[in-house]
Order: C-alpha cells, then sequence, then structure tokens
C-alpha cells in the first residue's frame, strides 16, 4: 500500500510531534482511498489520554475515534488511520503498538529526538495481527505559485 501525506499534513505532524516533546502525540487521518493508494488530506489533533508513560505510550478514546469519524464523514473524507510521535525512538512500531493497532488503519509514526522531528514512516498491522508492513510513504513537493 502507497500512502501519500500532502506537505501540510506532513508540516502538521511534525508541528504536533514537536509541540507534545518530550510526550507523544497523537491524531487522527483523513483522506481518499484508492486501489492500493491513500491520499491524506487532513489530520485530526487528538488528546493522548494516557495517564502515566506518556513519553512512550498514547492511548486514544473510542469518543475520539468517533468523533474523527463524524468529522471525516462530515467533510466526505475517510478515517484512514492514525499518527503518533516517538519521542527519541526510532519510527518504528513497538510491541505495545502492536498490541493496541488495528488491521486497515495506516500508522504513520515520526521520530522526535532531542525535540526535534526527524524520520517519518508509515506502517499498516497484517490481517492476523502478527505484526506490521512499512507502507511506501511519499510527500509531493509543494508546488510554487
Amino acid at each position: 500500500m502507497k500512502i501519500t501525506l500532502t506537505p501540510e499534513v506532513e508540516a502538521a505532524i511534525r508541528a504536533h510531534a514537536t509541540e507534545e516533546y518530550p510526550h507523544e502525540c497523537c491524531g487522527a487521518l483523513l483522506g481518499r482511498e484508492g486501489e492500493s493508494k491513500r491520499i491524506i488530506e487532513q489530520v485530526i489533533r487528538l488528546a493522548n489520554e494516557r495517564i502515566d508513560e506518556r513519553e512512550r505510550r498514547f492511548y486514544v478514546s473510542p469518543q475520539q475515534v468517533l468523533m474523527a469519524e463524524r468529522r471525516a464523514r462530515e467533510a466526505g473524507l475517510l478515517l484512514l488511520g492514525f499518527y503518533h510521535s516517538h519521542p527519541d525512538h526510532p519510527a518504528v512500531p513497538s510491541e505495545y503498538d502492536r498490541e493496541h493497532a488495528l488491521p486497515y488503519y495506516s500508522y504513520p509514526i515520526v521520530s522526535v529526538v532531542q525535540g526535534a522531528p526527524a524520520e517519518l514512516r508509515s506502517w499498516r498491522l497484517q490481517e492476523d495481527r502478527s505484526g506490521f508492513i512499512e507502507e511506501q510513504l511519499t510527500v509531493p513537493p509543494t508546488r510554487a505559485g
């Protein structure tokens, strides 16, 4: 699966990760889906509702997921996944991420190194939940106007 982030979406994810450092940030991805590709057009910042270990974990309540689904519908888009940050860790899913992820959704992760956003990679949980497959992530260049 290929996933494309608009430059504005990429910038929004990186800004959110920077602002929340040293805690994990999280948000919803809204976009369109084709046969083998996804185009993410909007993000919704979500609250990390985790009370402890916020530097290494995040939690999104069902209420926030329902709100994201409603906002996607209102915009004529689909809820296609959730992004989060890994403060001072690689942009690779953890075992905790695997245990809490669902198949179908895309899971971009941005590594934040000493407060600065770094590598951004996207993952999708396999149907049998045994692990993640990396998605081909692209961000087209901004158009000069």
